[in-house]
């Protein structure tokens, strides 16, 4: 159960690394951090799964999805001149 869940972990790392959007990434880091709680109760540390799932799986991607939002600006048309 243990190696399952160090799998998991490797390919939600990866793939958060990988991903390019913004947005995309703050979603693949809160599989992450499920993913994460998941591993801490194989390993039989619920109190920092808890943790983990409370910071790494909401907290976080909350964070990097307001902190894009507010980033982002609105497109100018080509015909705009301000």
């Amino acid at each position: 159960m243990i190696v399952v869940a160090l799998l998991l972990v490797a390919a939600c790392a990866t793939t958060a690394v990988l991903v390019r959007d913004p947005v995309h990434q703050a979603l693949v880091l809160a599989v992450l951090g499920t993913v994460l709680a998941v591993l801490f109760t194989v390993l039989q540390a619920p109190d920092v799964a808890l943790s983990q799932l409370a910071v790494g799986s909401a907290l976080t991607p909350l964070l990097m999805l307001l902190a894009v939002r507010k980033v982002k600006r609105p497109r100018r048309h080509k015909g705009d001149e301000r």
